[in-house]
């Protein structure tokens, strides 16, 4: 059984920081690609960054890039999700996921879900 556990989330004002933290139980952590998603109130959920079991090689969505850095920590069985220079449009439900294999920026191609932490970033 596979469990996704997040934390980090909270209010904070635009142009701040937060860090997300993911910790994973169940199957070999290592062997798994991770990923975060989000979904903002009556928007589908989307892609936001994904990195490979490595931590080699990393994706992220055109509307984070440059401002959130993915990583993990394979001895601690985490991954991270730094996010600076916030914006009011990032608020949403920050989702953590893990596949078997490679990256991937489709919701569809993941097999594990967290429950999800809300980040909300005023104006």
């Amino acid at each position: 059984q596979v469990q996704l556990v997040e934390s980090g989330g909270g209010l904070v004002q635009a142009g701040g920081s937060l860090r997300l933290s993911c910790v994973y139980s169940g199957r070999t952590f290592s062997s798994n690609a991770m990923g975060w998603f989000r979904q903002a109130n009556g928007k589908e959920r989307e892609f936001v960054a994904t990195i490979s079991w490595s931590g080699g090689t990393t994706y992220y969505a055109d509307s984070v890039k440059g401002r959130f850095t993915i990583s993990r920590d394979n001895a601690k069985n985490t991954v991270y999700l730094q996010m600076d220079s916030l914006k009011p449009e990032d608020t949403a439900i920050y989702y953590c996921t893990a596949r078997r294999g490679t990256t991937s920026a489709r919701p569809t191609e993941y097999n594990y879900w967290g429950q999800g932490t809300q980040v909300t970033v005023s104006s």
